[in-house]
């Protein structure tokens, strides 16, 4: 399953159905004005906000050295994040899309399945960080049927390849 080409079909299928959930999430804030626009970090602020109100509690769906992360790194600076969590989002999904630089992809897509369920998000997020996983395990062929096989490719047929070396023949010894 993670070596053999003959899966690349199924592997397409879970690269495009994680892709579309990520280039469909990030296109959609990029087109919000409250995440990309003029009001841009509105919509993280209440987002943060809302993770931070989690943090109580015996049993808090928020640990609280999370809180203190989004507190002190993402909150001072929500336009930034807004921007970068948009924009990643969808390069994730383009990346997954169109099979370019597929482990990388899945890779930052999981990251941010991670941060998600950290801020106490559940949604899709399990299920799109184990497929995640699975596409970075299986990376090599996840990307078999689209632009990493491409580039696999062409640097296979620009790498000239190389003619097996037969060990150098041995000197013959006098009969005795």
């Amino acid at each position: 399953m993670f070596s053999d080409t003959q899966s690349a079909p199924i592997w397409l299928i879970v690269r495009l159905y994680v892709g579309w959930q990520w280039l469909s999430a990030g296109w959609e804030k990029i087109t919000n004005p409250a995440w990309f626009g003029s009001g841009a970090g509105t919509a993280l602020e209440g987002f943060v906000k809302g993770a931070l109100a989690k943090t109580g509690g015996a049993h808090p769906d928020v640990q609280a050295w999370y809180g203190a992360f989004l507190q002190g790194v993402i909150l001072p600076h929500p336009v930034v994040w807004s921007h970068l969590i948009s924009l990643g989002e969808t390069l994730v999904g383009l990346g997954l899309i169109v099979g370019l630089l597929t482990g990388t992809a899945a890779f930052f897509g999981a990251l941010m399945n991670l941060d998600y369920l950290l801020a106490g998000a559940v949604s899709i997020n399990p299920i799109l960080l184990v497929l995640a996983f699975a596409l970075m395990l299986g990376h090599r062929v996840a990307g078999w049927w689209g632009l990493d096989g491409v580039v696999r490719h062409f640097r296979q047929r620009a790498t000239p390849h190389e003619q097996p070396q037969r060990p150098p023949a041995r000197p013959a010894t006098p009969a005795q």
